[in-house]
């Protein structure tokens, strides 16, 4: 096996993984081993998804369900048991030319470095903010109530890390599991991912997880890849929506378990309540536009 392993999970991702495939194969000047796990793809789509693997060599397994994203990345890191890198990817990637080398030169550079992630860019050249604080009791709060009515809000703006964004490498809490890279010793004596995620926040507490362990979430800004969009969930939004608020809530109660915090728990809760069904009732009335 390859020092270094990419590894990704499907779910009804055909149409995009050759894009992303080929990719990877600009993004480093040594070989590089790909592992595909397909969570719980139509039957359709995981032979689509089967043969296009194949097609680079890339190796691949199926999961009967989707058990989410943390639980499919864990399950491709036990099939790279030699690997000293782990890439940690969306399919919905593009991985810019030298991308990977450029991550994993700065990986190796410092021991006290637990994970790296680029610059992720959007369709349309804005940056993704892939680099942001460990949500605090307040940014929390201020957070949950605010992000949808009041976008720019000083505490979703902080939690964002807008400011840091497309400046110098920098330390930051946390990384986006949208592409991350780790050393694969590190990745298993963490545990990999909780998989009580299903979907969301799972990056969020590995990169706590990562500060607790005494290493650092460093931003490489020079390394750079593209996000071409969410295409296993754009069709299931308010699903993915309940999903998010839910690991929302799971991550601050984890963070906060304390028994005087209960009321900001209740707080969060509610707010995520009220920001959940707001959030609904726009997605309605968009669907009922398009139908009109």
């Amino acid at each position: 096996m390859s020092a270094i392993t990419v590894l990704t999970v499907t779910h009804n991702s055909s149409s995009i993984l050759e894009g992303f495939l080929s990719s990877v194969e600009r993004s480093s000047t040594s070989d590089v081993d790909v592992v595909i796990v397909d969570s719980g793809s139509t039957e359709a789509e995981a032979v689509a998804t089967e043969r296009i693997a194949s097609s680079h060599d890339a190796v691949f397994r199926r999961m009967e369900r989707n058990a989410g994203y943390g639980a499919g990345i864990n399950a491709a890191a036990r099939l790279a048991s030699d690997a000293e890198l782990l890439l940690i990817c969306n399919p919905d990637v593009e991985l810019g030319e030298g991308s990977l080398d450029i991550l994993a030169d700065r990986l190796r550079s410092d021991r006290t470095i637990g994970a790296v992630g680029p610059r992720i860019l959007n369709l349309d050249g804005t940056v993704y903010p892939s680099a942001r604080r460990l949500p605090s009791t307040r940014l929390g709060i201020g957070h949950a109530i605010f992000a949808n009515v009041w976008t720019d809000n000083p505490w979703s703006r902080r939690y964002r890390n807008a400011d840091a964004l497309g400046t110098g490498g920098t330390d930051v809490g946390w990384l986006s599991g949208a592409c991350l890279l780790m050393r694969a010793e590190d990745f298993v004596s963490l545990g990999g991912f909780d998989e009580g995620f299903f979907m969301y926040f799972e990056d969020v507490d590995l990169g706590r997880r990562i500060g607790l362990h005494g290493l650092r979430n460093v931003y490489v800004p020079d390394a750079v890849v593209r996000h071409i969009g969410g295409h296993s969930t754009e069709d299931v939004s308010a699903v993915m929506l309940q999903a998010h608020h839910r690991s929302a809530y799971r991550y601050f109660a984890i963070r906060h378990p304390e028994w005087y915090l209960a009321p900001a728990r209740l707080v969060v809760r509610a707010g995520l309540g009220v920001r959940s069904a707001w959030a609904s009732m726009r997605s309605r009335r968009t669907d009922s536009r398009r139908s009109g």
